[in-house]
């Protein structure tokens, strides 16, 4: 048996059993009914998973309601203690959460599995840390007599439901401020990717939380996602995923908090002063990190004309150079794609794309003589027209889409068009330019001189306002907004009057 087989059933043994985990046990689902997860590099079945029934989410719901009181009242120091603890299972089961990430997603375990583990961990210890900072203002009076505090105080009980991406790092964004503030948890994991979610939420249990603190439903987004998200014993819902969704779960959800990180298309924008070899190389990056599945993914790219050749030719060279195989080679850079919905989709956005008159430089097909067709090369398309998909919509693949533009406020308003507004790139040399385009381009961030796949832990990330990407913030302290709401306490402080 090859090393990369004993790992891979180490790592499944490692799996809680496949059961919901609610009150502080795994139990057995109502639901008949069993999902199959599939790892995409090879096609073999990993495991079968519940999909929790409308009882199953009524259960939880009412598990984390009952531990609710109580955690929002436990001190915001002994819930950072909580929130360490599950930093430290999230690494004492580094390995093996990043071969199950590996095994059910399909990204490269050594370039982009393990460091995913990391910084799920490291979510956890920021949440921990802040919550001990989030001082609110004191407000002056009119009343001489009174007193005015503000506090930040957990909404309740939240609905977490994440995409197959980031198996682990998206919920942990969620569950640590969340946690942290004093909220109670339903985790509802991707279908495609549950086995991550499964042992992680093993971690949390490690941690010794108080029952029903946290619990976790898997299934499907039709049946389980929509008992959760239509649930009345629901505060708050937390949803990374694609715009449809949001949309759909914003009208299912009725009056509930919600904190939606939802699709982007790029763009990175290169002018004509821009560091080339460094503008290709972001690129390629963008789009090609987890074979372009990434919600801030490079998903076309704004070239002034008069260094359209040169980028071309340069963006091109650094595809060639992308290795993709089997997840767990250690030279390897791209895994498969995750699922055949997402490979079909990018093939089809780039069938459009050569109907209406752009080329394929490089790639543009699945890769022949891997165990499964769901390898697909990184690929680069130039004569992009806006009218495509590739302009248009959020293709979530390893492509490249070059748009040829000839003044900046041109390139503005194709970066403005489509509706998304998640996080774009600008490259000059120029700082004045480099503000002109920041303060114009309708996003929640803005990259400069680096990647659209930037980001840090701690920064606040999400849609700009009056765009399809979302809205709300994700990262660091700025997390406890969303999650917290503010209360106001009047104390009337004179005996005498």
């Amino acid at each position: 048996m090859s090393s990369t087989a004993v790992q891979s059933d180490q790592a499944l043994a490692a799996l809680p059993p496949m059961k919901i985990f609610v009150d502080g046990k795994w139990v057995e689902s109502d639901s008949k009914e069993r999902l199959e997860v599939l790892n995409p590099a090879t096609g073999k079945l990993l495991a079968k998973i519940p999909c929790a029934s409308i009882g199953d989410v009524n259960r939880a719901v009412e598990s984390a309601r009952r531990a609710s009181d109580d955690w929002c009242l436990t001190a915001p120091f002994e819930r950072a203690a909580a929130c360490h603890r599950i930093a430290d299972r999230i690494l004492a089961h580094r390995e093996e959460l990043a071969t199950i990430i590996s095994l059910e997603q399909g990204k490269p375990y050594f370039a982009e599995a393990l460091p995913e583990v990391d910084e799920t961990a490291e979510n956890f210890r920021i949440a921990a840390e802040d919550v001990k900072r989030l001082e609110t203002p004191i407000i002056p009076a009119r009343d001489p007599n009174k007193r005015l505090f503000t506090f930040k105080v957990a909404i309740g009980t939240w609905g977490i439901i994440t995409p197959w991406n980031f198996p682990t790092v998206i919920p942990s964004e969620y569950f640590g401020p969340g946690l942290a503030a004093g909220n109670t948890i339903v985790f509802k994991p991707a279908e495609q990717t549950p086995l991550s979610g499964f042992l992680l939420t093993q971690c949390i249990a490690e941690a010794d939380l108080p029952p029903g603190v946290f619990n976790l439903v898997s299934g499907d987004g039709p049946s389980t996602g929509d008992a959760l998200a239509t649930h009345p014993g629901v505060d708050g819902i937390g949803l990374t995923g694609e715009t449809s969704t949001g949309d759909l779960i914003q009208r299912r959800a009725g009056v509930k908090k919600l904190l939606m990180e939802l699709g982007g298309n790029g763009p990175q924008i290169v002018l004509e002063d821009a560091d080339l070899p460094r503008a290709a190389k972001a690129a390629a990056f963008g789009a090609y990190f987890n074979a372009g599945q990434v919600c801030c993914a490079t998903e076309r790219v704004l070239v002034d004309r008069r260094v359209h050749k040169d980028f071309l030719d340069l963006v091109v060279q650094a595809a060639k150079a992308i290795r993709v195989g089997d997840p767990f080679g250690r030279e390897v850079d791209m895994g498969p794609m995750n699922n055949v919905a997402v490979l079909e989709k990018t093939e089809h956005h780039l069938a459009d794309a050569q109907q209406k008159g752009a080329r394929i430089v490089f790639g543009g097909k699945r890769v022949s003589g891997q165990a499964t067709n769901m390898f697909f090369e990184p690929t680069v398309v130039d004569n992009v027209s806006p009218e495509t998909l590739l302009n248009t919509h959020e293709t979530f693949g390893p492509v490249v889409p070059v748009i040829t533009v000839d003044q900046y406020d041109q390139a503005i308003a194709l970066a403005n068009g489509t509706g998304y507004g998640l996080q774009m790139a600008v490259f000059t040399s120029d700082i004045d330019k480099a503000f002109y385009f920041a303060e114009r381009l309708r996003c929640g961030n803005v990259v400069i001189n680096d990647t659209t796949d930037y980001w840090e832990a701690h920064e606040p990330f999400g849609g700009g306002g009056g765009t399809r990407s979302g809205y709300g913030r994700l990262g660091g302290r700025f997390t406890f907004d969303d999650m917290t709401h503010l209360k106001t306490v009047a104390v009337h402080v004179n005996p005498l009057k």
